[in-house]
């Protein structure tokens, strides 16, 4: 969030960070997109929350002004008797008032004193609670987390996939009423998570005593057959809990399995579970050592473009494994213990590429594993000042693929990193919990935006509202904001409006060779 409060009086003691407000505060965020403090005549001494996208304006601008000046005019008589009710109750129960902003949106207004009639009152702010939207099946990579989150020691429930012919899933291209109807069949088995892993290709996340899958794979061949297109529907149930496995281990082998399900069906899902996709991805050690010694990978990039001039501010390095998928890879070089190398590998090639692109700048990724590897820090450390003309043209984006656990040791190579002119980006801020802990606790130049709030924010104010909040946040830190997945006029109009300054995305151009000069 951004905040700004008035300068404290003469001894006051600063908040630190680890005072208990900094939760009630994160509690407050999760139910309103405003939070106001003022005096007891209304005067405002402290503002945060999604300002610029409510109202167009700053929180600091805030401070001093009556709180009646974000309120709509002919709201005002209601703003009034409801400070009345905080200072004689000490508390203001949820009340429908407009914001004096070009929508004049509705939004729920609850306050409190906690110091009573003369302390300072506490309001929040946000919209007035909608419909609920009806459930839909998840895009790939919100399942792969749910999954993900689902696993653990006790986990009842299993994971089960599903696969359409390959001759149907061509079809389903052409026929969306078909795929609809197939989705439709999937979201009625009742208390399943559904997602599309790929065309075709779904995931349930079942609890309790699973389902019957059988009955499941023939209702969805009754829709195939009423549409013309007969066929055979493949299911299979693997467990969530894995005794022999670790919470890390279960998790990569859960997300190797789910890209092997997207790109091969069933076939690439071995039968026995978790831990035999675990060893799968372990027997590929030598093969994955391999090929990153013999660099049998290309590095494509995307530029990154100043929203408002469209000029190519710098490019994103994006790995692509010859003869393997860019997530199978990954997954692989990470369940094995060579992410360092990888980095290294890419870091090199990178490093190349800027001798002979003077012009450019270029953004590398960098796994939250090697993060925290002191062997990782000393040998990049080693390659960066042997070519220290060219390093302030080098960006750092640190993946949340890997949680970083040994803060401390990451925050050395980040200061490694700056010490040498280097900036820093957390990479798809929001898809995950540890992307807001990375911003609280590291400094940090930029972050980037997931591409899945960037395309939901076209769909639903509420959206836009959680994207405002993260680009205040950002702002709040001195961290400059990129949107990922911008892909048309509209995306790139709606990312300015929210205060967003930098894009990528098809719009712009997809990745490709770095351009020479």
């Amino acid at each position: 969030m951004e905040a700004a409060r008035a300068p404290a009086p003469s001894g006051s003691a600063r908040r630190t960070a680890a005072d208990p407000r900094d939760i009630f505060v994160t509690f407050a965020f999760a139910a309103a997109d405003l939070l106001v403090e003022t005096d007891p005549q209304g005067v405002i001494t402290f503002a945060a929350g999604a300002f610029r996208h409510h109202l167009n304006e700053a929180p600091e601008n805030l401070i001093g002004r009556p709180m009646e000046s974000l309120i709509a005019a002919e709201e005002r008589a209601a703003l009034g008797l409801a400070m009345q009710i905080i200072a004689k109750r000490g508390r203001l129960p949820p009340t429908s008032i407009r914001l004096n902003g070009p929508r004049r949106a509705a939004f729920s207004l609850a306050g409190l004193a906690p110091a009573g009639p003369r302390g300072r009152f506490c309001i929040t702010l946000g919209p007035l609670p909608a419909p609920p939207q009806p459930v839909t099946v998840a895009e790939q990579a919100v399942f792969t987390r749910a999954a993900a989150g689902a696993l653990g020691p006790g986990a009842q429930g299993t994971l089960a996939l599903i696969d359409v012919p390959k001759e149907i899933q061509r079809a389903l291209g052409t026929r969306p009423e078909v795929e609809g109807a197939l989705d439709a069949a999937l979201l009625a088995e009742g208390g399943a998570f559904t997602g599309r892993l790929a065309r075709g290709r779904y995931g349930l996340l079942i609890g309790g005593d699973g389902a019957d899958l059988t009955a499941l794979a023939a209702r969805m061949e009754a829709v195939l057959g009423a549409h013309g297109l007969p066929g055979d529907v493949t299911a299979r149930s693997l467990p969530l809990y894995t005794a022999e496995l670790t919470q890390a281990q279960a998790t990569r082998a859960l997300r190797h399995a789910l890209s092997r399900f997207a790109g091969q069906g069933l076939e690439g899902v071995p039968e026995n579970g978790l831990a035999e996709s675990l060893r799968q991805i372990t027997a590929r050690a030598g093969e994955v050592r391999r090929a990153i010694a013999e660099r049998r990978f290309d590095l494509l990039y995307q530029p990154i473009v100043d929203l408002r001039q469209r000029a190519v501010h710098h490019y994103e390095a994006l790995l692509r494994p010859k003869g393997a998928g860019v997530e199978e890879f990954i997954r692989c070089a990470e369940t094995v213990g060579l992410t360092e190398e990888l980095d290294l590998a890419v870091a090199d090639t990178v490093l190349d590429a800027l001798r002979f692109a003077p012009s450019s700048h270029i953004a590398l990724n960098v796994s939250g594993l090697s993060m925290q590897s002191p062997r990782f820090r000393d040998a990049l450390a080693v390659r960066l000042d042997s070519r220290a003309a060219i390093v302030p043209r080098l960006m750092v984006e640190l993946t949340e693929s890997v949680e970083v656990e040994d803060e401390a040791a990451a925050r050395a190579t980040i200061d490694m990193l700056r010490d040498r002119g280097i900036a820093l980006c957390i990479d798809d801020f929001g898809a995950g919990a540890a992307a807001f802990r990375y911003l609280r606790n590291f400094a940090v130049d930029w972050v980037k935006v997931d591409g899945a709030y960037v395309q939901a924010a076209l769909r639903s104010e509420k959206d836009r509202s959680f994207v405002a909040s993260m680009v205040d946040l950002s702002l709040a830190v001195g961290a400059r904001v990129i949107a990922e997945q911008v892909e048309t006029e509209e995306h790139a109009a709606v990312m300015a409006s929210l205060g967003v300054e930098m894009a990528q995305g098809y719009l712009f151009a997809r990745p490709g060779p770095l351009p020479a000069g």
